[in-house]
């Protein structure tokens, strides 16, 4: 893929995450997730950020490419940034202009909400889309959700379209950025005019998206039917997956930091976020 869209993609490599059972993977990147919504402290924070850079140095995935995962989503972190900077009030007030006030607690409170959004899309990353083949991450989801057969739950079916809808965000995102490259070659505008104006200057790019995606889902389901594929019911796998020692140690480590992050909030708060 041309494009600098990274998130969904998967990273070959041979590093200690990689070589991790995928159902520890997303056991931990579920804890992980709750351990970063319980840290209410900056010192919570570092603990956090610190583990996440000690995360990706581990997969041996060059930081750039993490960093590009991070741009659609730049929109939502700048504007989660202001709401919490202009209206989070406090007892410590830095700047005042006319009705517009900035106090300390809010800019603490907005760098710890990025944060936090940052360690969310590193921690899904790492622990998932970068580091687990589409096939096995299936593989996991089923296997871990298997109880749910007893309620006549199609955990199998479930999981392929989980997994096929998260392979194909990236696809989508980069045929996206070539239709918006085509019509721009054409003369289309879509950067001036009202609001209504550009909303009808998507109409162009939606089309051929729409019929794009159905091209491609109509092609995957023609190709899984000449697979002879049924379904979940009495099929086979050609690799089980096995948990070795290293898998529960490194879900102990995110346990353990969980319990450390709680600590820190209560023992050693520094600067705490307020929600």
């Amino acid at each position: 893929m041309k494009s600098d869209i990274t998130f969904g993609q998967y990273v070959e490599g041979d590093s200690l995450i990689h070589r991790l059972d995928p159902r520890i993977k997303i056991i931990a990147s579920f804890l992980y997730i709750v351990v970063i919504f319980l840290a209410k402290s900056a010192s919570a924070f570092l603990l956090l950020t610190l583990s996440a850079v000690f995360f990706v140095l581990l997969t041996r995935i060059p930081p750039r490419m993490i960093l590009r995962a991070m741009k659609p989503l730049l929109f939502i972190i700048l504007f989660t940034a202001i709401i919490n900077l202009f209206f989070m009030t406090g007892e410590h007030l830095l700047v005042q202009l006319g009705f517009i006030k900035i106090y300390r607690e809010g800019i603490v409170n907005a760098c710890l909400i990025v944060l936090r959004i940052l360690l969310l899309i590193v921690a899904t990353s790492v622990f998932l889309t970068y580091t687990t083949t589409p096939i096995a991450l299936t593989d996991a989801l089923e296997q871990l959700l298997a109880p749910l057969k007893k309620l006549h739950v199609p955990v199998h079916e479930f999981s392929m379209m989980m997994t096929i809808a998260l392979r194909f965000i990236p696809t989508l995102i980069d045929e996206t950025q070539k239709i918006i490259n085509a019509q721009t070659a054409r003369g289309a505008d879509f950067t001036s005019g009202s609001l209504i104006q550009r909303g009808r200057a998507l109409v162009p790019i939606l089309i051929p998206l729409f019929i794009s995606a159905f091209r491609r889902a109509d092609e995957l389901a023609t190709a899984m039917e000449c697979r002879c594929y049924t379904g979940g019911e009495g099929r086979t796998r050609m690799n089980t997956l096995h948990s070795e020692p290293k898998d529960w140690v490194f879900l102990c480590s995110i346990v353990l930091l969980g319990a450390a992050v709680v600590l820190l909030n209560r023992f050693l708060p520094l600067m705490t976020i307020q929600l």
